[in-house]
Formats: structure tokens, sequence, C-alpha cells
């Protein structure tokens, strides 16, 4: 059996014995298909080493290898911060307004990603499988290739592609995506964006792209790309949702909401998740029924991160400010309307959260899939469901199809599925709770990694 080599920007390593296997998530399911194949988990330790000294870390924890290299201070200004964050990650959430298009980020890009090829390659064996992760690492099948190497080589885009007329906006987008065309299978979350991708093979590239299989011939090399939604780890997350610290932390929201139907929203801190659009999607909904500031409390949980990029600087500054106007506006001597929790909390937490609130509000502006959506769906009581307010421009909303789809820009749009929900009897949440856990339950992310490594083992 060939073993799986998986390689992504940042790599889950084990903090002490056994803590592999403890993991959920996308974490947790590369680590089981690691200790199934055998094989290495590579990419950046997190940590800054001026000059980079080329000195890989190896460790082997409760059967799984991982493999880390250190960057300089350059290469995560130029490469991570720069054109992985501050210039393809608002281009592929369509939000060009905000990518910064320099010389200097494309360049630390690319001497990251042929550092990252140089590092790796002499750990991968013949037979391996290769599988490497998201826009931090587009261009490294192609220096891989240039090393000589055949292996099977997999790559899958945690989130969306742009539509060809924004994705033209890029600098020496052709050449991106031609490293791509390397790869022996490329998989997106969702059909739209696999379509959105071969929409641009086609018409730019020229390539003969079958949209029906997915098969993309380009200068003599055959590429298939495919949709594989990506899942939660449904064991882990039961397994947490059984645990005192799930409870104890539930028990705590329902005793502070003074009898009030509590709201949850849990998201990074970042632009694409339309944090201001959902605080005045939610004032809109106290300005039209002022009176049921006594029946809802909304709580947003939204951790910082990528402090070092001025836009999210921005909006943190932008929600402290919209949450003050709101609770100015709407509080009374004991009622607050909005919880505004700026820092992060362990996952047995938020299921106690997520079964406490009886409205999940997940509303991105732009997201590849969103597993808080799917999440929060796996927390709920089966005989008291609460109600998920999903935007349909998730990468989600193309399986969640019983959520209360909503367009995340639109202060009524989301006011409406706020009193929807409120007001939905038991029957139809029973009704839209089934149809929904069928679909987070079976598709996990054990399924999708089984998927995603069989259809890489059989390619080309």
């Amino acid at each position: 059996m060939s073993r799986l080599v998986v390689i992504s920007n940042r790599v889950a390593v084990p903090k002490a014995r056994g803590a592999a296997g403890a993991q959920g998530g996308l974490a947790g399911a590369l680590n089981s298909a690691l200790k199934k194949f055998g094989g290495v988990w590579f990419g950046w330790s997190g940590q800054q080493s001026e000059g980079g000294t080329g000195n890989i870390n190896l460790q082997r924890s409760d059967g799984v290898t991982t493999a880390t290299i250190d960057l300089s201070s350059r290469d995560i200004d130029e490469y991570y911060n720069g054109y992985a964050n501050s210039t393809l990650w608002p281009l592929f959430h369509y939000r060009i307004d905000l990518a910064e298009y320099e010389r200097e980020f494309g360049k630390g890009y690319e001497r990251v990603n042929e550092r990252f090829a140089e590092s790796v390659a002499p750990l991968v064996e013949d037979d391996d499988l290769v599988w490497v992760h998201d826009y931090h690492l587009l261009p490294l099948g192609e220096r891989l290739r240039s090393r000589g190497m055949k292996n099977r080589i997999g790559f899958f885009l945690h989130t969306p592609w742009p539509p060809t007329n924004l994705f033209v906006s890029l600098p020496y987008h052709e050449r991106l995506v031609r490293t791509m065309l390397e790869y022996d299978l490329i998989g997106f979350q969702t059909r739209t964006w696999l379509e959105s991708f071969l929409h641009y093979c086609g018409k730019e590239l020229g390539a003969e792209v079958d949209d029906e299989t997915g098969r993309i011939e380009f200068e003599g090399r055959v590429t298939h790309a495919r949709a594989y939604p990506i899942g939660i780890d449904w064991d882990h997350l039961q397994s947490q949702m059984d645990t005192g610290e799930a409870r104890q932390a539930g028990q705590r929201l329902l005793s502070s909401t003074r009898h009030r139907t509590a709201m949850i929203g849990v998201d990074r801190l970042d632009y694409s998740k339309g944090l201001p659009e959902r605080l005045d999607g939610i004032g809109r909904f106290f300005d039209q029924n002022p009176d049921r500031v006594r029946d809802l409390v909304f709580i947003q949980i939204a951790p910082p991160s990528r402090e070092d990029v001025e836009s999210y600087q921005k909006i943190r500054t932008t929600l402290e400010q919209k949450t003050g106007q709101i609770n100015g506006a709407r509080s009374e001597v004991d009622i607050v309307p909005i919880r505004y929790v700026n820092k992060g909390h362990s996952l047995a937490e938020l299921c106690g959260f997520y079964r406490a609130a009886k409205i999940g509000l997940v509303t991105p502006l732009r997201d590849g899939m969103n597993l808080v959506a799917k999440e929060y769906v796996a927390a709920q009581d089966p005989e008291d469901p609460g109600v998920l307010i999903l935007s349909r421009f998730a990468g989600a909303a193309e399986q969640l199809t019983e959520a209360l789809l909503v367009n995340p820009h639109s202060r009524d749009d989301i006011s409406h599925a706020i009193r929807t929900a409120l007001d939905m009897p038991l029957e139809e949440r029973k009704r839209r709770y089934e149809a929904l856990i069928k679909t987070v339950r079976d598709d996990n992310v054990q399924q999708w990694t089984e998927e995603f490594t069989r259809d890489l083992a059989g390619a080309g």
C-alpha cells in the first residue's frame, strides 16, 4: 500500500504523547489517514528563524511523522502575510478591492514554494501519494515535478475559486494556473468553485475541458478536477458534546440569557465572514421589532486572526463600533442585545453554546465551505432543535438546503430570517433538522479524506 505525504502551510504537530489521536476536524482526519497509510505531514512550523537554516524538525507521535521547517521574517512578510493573505485570500473571496498586488509578495511566494519543494522532496518515496493543501501552495506540484517527481500528486483548495473575470485581475494568473495543471487531481469544495476553475482553463488557457467528468487536457498532460465537499469529524464532535465542559458551557449561556432566545455566531475575525453586514441585519431586526429586544440575545464569538494585516485591524474596530451603537440604542438596565466576544473557545465549549442557542447565524459574504454551519447542526437536541440561518454564498449552502438561506448583503433578508427562526414551530424545526443532520452525519471529514485519496490513487 502506498504511503501518504501531506503538505500544507501549517502542520498539526502533537503537543504531547497521543495528542494527535485526540484531534478533531481536518487535522484529526489527516492524522487518521496518515496512520492508515503511513507517511509524513510536512509544512511550516509556525516559527521564525532568520536566514532559514534549512533544518527539518522530525517528530513521531502515535504513528504519525511530522516534518516542519522554520521561515524567515522576510518569508512570513512576503509569502504568508503578503501573497497568500493579502493577494490570494481577498481575490479568492471576490474582494479584489482589498487585494494587494506587490511584486515582492509574488517573489516571496515563489521562493517559499521552491523551498518547500526542496525540503520535502527527499522525504518522498517512489510510490507515495502526495496531497498538497490550499492556496498557500498552488504552484508546489510544478516545483516537485521540476525535480523529476513522478508520483501521483493531488491538491485540494479549501477556499472558493473566483469567476474568471475576477481571477484575471491577478498578475501572471495564467502562469499560476499552468503550475496547478501539473497535479493529477485537483479538489474543490463545491461544484460552483469547480465550474469557475474549469471555465478559466477552457477560456483563458484554451485547454480541452470535459465539464461532466472534470478532465482537463493541456499541452499533452491530463489533470482531473472534482468537487469534494468537506465535512466535520462527526464522532469527535459527538464525544465533545458528552463532556462536562460542554454541558457547563451550555448551562452558563442559558443561565445568562434571562429567558431570551440565544442566537449565536462563531467566526474568525475576517472580512469574508460578513460580520459588519450581520450586525447591520441584527440592527435592522431590532429597529423593525423593538418589542423583541426582550426575546432575543445575540452572541458573536470572533477570535482575532492575521492581526498583522491592516484590513483585519480595521474590521475589529468596525465590529466594536457597530456593537456599541446597537447596544447603546437598544439596551435596558438589565438587558444587552449583543454580546461580542473577541477570544477563542474550545470545541467542547462551542458545542455547549451551539446546543443552548436556538438560532445559528452563519452569514459569510463568501466561504469555501463553512464548517461552523455543520457543527451547529450536529450539536442540536433532536427533540428541540435550533434553526440554522445560512448565507447562500457559503459552500455549505449547496448541501444544507433546509437551512434558512439568506443574502448576507441584505439587512432586510437577515432581519426577516431572524423573525422566521424565532417564530418557527417545533414541527418545522424538527423537519428541517432531520434533513440537515443526515448530510452532516454522513458526509463527514473521514468520508471526504477517503474519497480524495481513493481518487488520487486511481488518477492517471
